[in-house]
């Protein structure tokens, strides 16, 4: 097995070393995209492809980056659904965060003439 699939296969996004402090006491919004997302669809076993964009206003945490971009990859192989993979996705990052604010957004590439998007807002629960 390659190194880089090791690497995701061992990944656990709940370890502690995956957030930083945040050092910084005043509001201020943190945007990433991660444009190279990937599962497989439960049903079919075809990859489904997302531009994910993470925003969040952190409290007392960050995510170091490298650990964002290990738990994205970590789903190129999976079978699950879009809206369970943005939900887990969201619900791993709030509660190892706890961040003041946090939104994904899922955009699904259209398969089969139908675009799927899928809006997950802290604001909203």
């Amino acid at each position: 097995m390659k190194y880089g699939y090791k690497e995701i296969k061992a990944f656990d996004i709940n370890n502690k070393e995956n957030y930083w402090k945040n050092n910084h006491k005043k509001n201020y919004q943190i945007d990433i995209e991660l444009p190279e997302f990937m599962c497989r669809c439960p049903r079919s076993g075809y990859p489904d492809f997302a531009n994910i964009k993470l925003s969040y206003i952190p409290n007392k945490k960050v995510i170091e980056l490298k650990a964002l971009k290990l738990y994205i990859n970590s789903f190129i192989d999976r079978e699950v659904s879009h809206e369970n993979s943005a939900n887990e996705i969201y619900d791993a990052l709030k509660t190892n965060l706890n961040p003041r604010w946090i939104k994904i957004v899922a955009d699904f590439n259209p398969r089969g003439n139908v675009h799927t998007i899928i809006t997950i807002d802290s604001d909203r629960e």
